[in-house]
């Protein structure tokens, strides 16, 4: 097993084909929430905590796929916190979903999602990504890096899943709409997302 810090918030485990036959575990069983699988998981966030000091707090994501020869990879993200709404810490939750654990909701969030992007090519994948939510966003120019600035109301939900998938490509930032509008560049006033995808496709 090896892990990578690929972010604040994210960490990718290679696990190999060696790894899951000693535990016992098939090729095809690792898609299954069976209890192996529990078992390997936690296994793999105590070897991200003792040697990246990736900790799990609040809800996260988990992706996972295979390669042919090497083995499975595990993207694990943590989805950041929510403002105004609490997290269900109940002990007796069951340990078979904590593996996919989201926070439901039925509210809408009045809040703001900003993350930075170092590099342009990966701010355009992920508006390429998100273009279909029809998100009210801005684009400035701080501190050398691109941030994307989200001010849709959002049910609890889908504010996870795009920060999910704003973590895939970029980072948590700690700019404030205040502080982009003060000190930052603005590079698009509204529609970035779309208005990105639309000039530079992919």
């Amino acid at each position: 097993m090896r892990v990578e810090r690929i972010a604040k918030d994210k960490v990718r485990i290679f696990i190999s084909y060696d790894d899951l036959e000693e535990r016992g575990i098939d090729r095809d069983e690792i898609w299954h929430n069976g209890k192996k699988v529990q078992d390997l998981f936690w296994d793999m966030m105590e070897t991200a905590y003792m040697e990246v000091g990736f900790e799990i707090a609040g809800p996260i994501s988990v992706e996972a796929f295979t390669m042919p020869t090497e083995g499975v990879v595990v993207i694990v993200t943590r989805i950041p916190s929510i403002p105004g709404v609490a997290q269900d810490d109940d002990d007796d939750e069951d340990d078979d979903n904590l593996i996919h654990r989201h926070t439901n909701y039925a509210q809408s969030i009045d809040s703001q999602l900003v993350y930075e992007f170092g590099e342009f090519d990966d701010l355009i994948a992920v508006c390429h990504t998100l273009v279909d939510y029809d998100l009210e966003s801005s684009l400035f120019r701080y501190r050398d890096a691109y941030h994307l600035l989200i001010t849709d109301p959002l049910v609890v939900e889908t504010y996870q899943t795009i920060a999910s998938v704003l973590s895939e490509y970029g980072e948590p930032s700690n700019a404030t709409d205040a502080l982009l509008h003060e000190y930052g560049k603005e590079i698009l006033h509204e529609n970035a997302i779309r208005v990105l995808a639309e000039r530079f496709p992919v």
